[in-house]
């Protein structure tokens, strides 16, 4: 762990893509918990039309991600893409802080948020560009690291700013702090990253349309909906657990925020190790065993009937969500090896179908039971999407060892 700590720390192509990562954090943890309470308490946005806002900027999310990723593997850095998100960011985070009105706050979310959190997937495909020069293991070892970091932020972030906001008559001073970290990852990689932005040579000039459709072949596209099932399951939990905690479990909101707060601290670890992991275990072997323990937590968490039950639980919660959430990244970038600006965008894919998968099984589960009985429907989609994992990378393999003998350190 310590040598992966050294490396990002001496290769400025990994430290400045990775600290940016950590500042970009700040934007997502500083309004994601107050944006339905801003749309919909502040500003008078109907249930309705908040939930379309929320669908239609998911579509403009992943929809600017692939672009920017195909488009972004044609270049020499990518350094003026994340200069431009930032400055989106800047202005959609921004506007809603001082602006307090429904027009500018349905905009912003609408496009110019979505296109700041596309920053995410093309401060991934920097790092995978440097990686890909490094050993596989030591490349999926920084991968998780970075990832553990990114998620230091989001635990931090949330408490922070409701300490600040206690007193606030209104959230919208959160945005306000997502703009100055946006601005944050503006200066950095103007300052610091030139020449450490790059996103490496590109094989070829493929166009845009050849190059989208290697997402849409049946051997990627299959292997994203895989992954996106699996991070269903951690939405789901996102969605369920509060409601098992002041439900089933008759506890508290405040035990709601402590028990948040403390998986997300309780990740980071986790994240790391998963990454040393793969130094010697085959990637999709490492995301099996940690989504089969997340799918544990699931069948354990629709037993809950008390507060300590859940507090029990969180050391399988964190174990589990931490492969889930960092150990996708590496697999979906090998799924296109050579282009990192489109192989990284299938995390933002892989999001949005998840996302949905989620919401599909809270309302199957909630329909034939109740919430504890969707966590139960949670587990066994969650070891279907295990099964069809390792069918698929079990097809795999055998597939290329009909094709070629053997050799060390391939299908790692």
């Amino acid at each position: 762990m310590s040598s992966t700590f050294s490396l990002i720390l001496r290769d400025n192509r990994i430290r400045i893509p990775a600290v940016t990562l950590v500042a970009l954090a700040f934007t997502y943890a500083s309004t994601a918990p107050y944006q339905s309470i801003i749309g919909i308490n502040e500003l008078g946005l109907s249930n309705g039309a908040y939930s379309a806002l929320i669908f239609f900027s998911a579509i403009v999310n992943v929809t600017t991600s692939l672009t920017l990723g195909i488009w972004s593997d044609r270049l020499k850095e990518r350094r003026p893409l994340v200069l431009g998100l930032s400055v989106a960011g800047m202005l959609g985070f921004g506007s809603i802080a001082i602006f307090h009105s429904p027009a500018i706050f349905i905009v912003s979310t609408l496009l110019l948020v979505p296109m700041s959190n596309s920053t995410y997937s093309l401060l991934f495909a920097s790092l995978r560009a440097r990686t890909n020069q490094m050993d596989r293991g030591q490349a999926a070892g920084i991968t998780a690291t970075v990832r553990a970091l990114f998620s230091g932020s989001w635990a931090l972030a949330p408490g922070m700013i409701g300490l600040y906001l206690v007193n606030s008559p209104s959230m919208t001073p959160a945005y306000g702090i997502a703009a100055l970290a946006s601005c944050t990852c503006f200066c950095l990689y103007f300052f610091f990253a030139p020449g450490n932005g790059t996103a490496g040579p590109a094989p070829d000039h493929v166009g845009f349309l050849a190059s989208l459709k290697r997402i849409f072949m049946p051997y990627v596209l299959v292997r994203v909906i895989v992954m996106a099932m699996l991070f269903g399951l951690q939405r789901l939990n996102a969605m369920l657990l509060p409601l098992i905690i002041t439900h089933a479990a008759d506890g508290s909101v405040v035990d709601v925020g402590f028990i948040a707060g403390l998986t997300a601290f309780l990740e980071m670890p986790f994240m790391v190790m998963w990454g040393m992991a793969q130094r010697r275990f085959r990637t999709a072997h490492v995301l099996a065993f940690g989504a089969l323990i997340y799918c544990c937590y699931l069948l354990l968490l629709g037993f809950a009937a008390a507060p300590w039950h859940i507090y029990a639980l969180l050391l399988l919660n964190a174990c589990g969500a931490a492969a889930i959430l960092s150990v996708p990244i590496t697999y979906l970038q090998d799924l296109i090896a050579d282009r990192p600006g489109l192989g990284t965008s299938l995390i933002s894919l892989n999001t949005f179908i998840g996302t949905g998968i989620a919401a599909g099984l809270f309302a199957f589960g909630t329909a034939i039971s109740d919430y504890s009985g969707t966590a139960f429907v949670g587990a066994a989609a969650g070891l279907a999407a295990i099964g069809a994992l390792l069918y698929l990378e079990s097809a795999r393999r055998q597939a290329a060892l009909s094709i070629a003998p053997p050799q060390r350190g391939v299908m790692r």
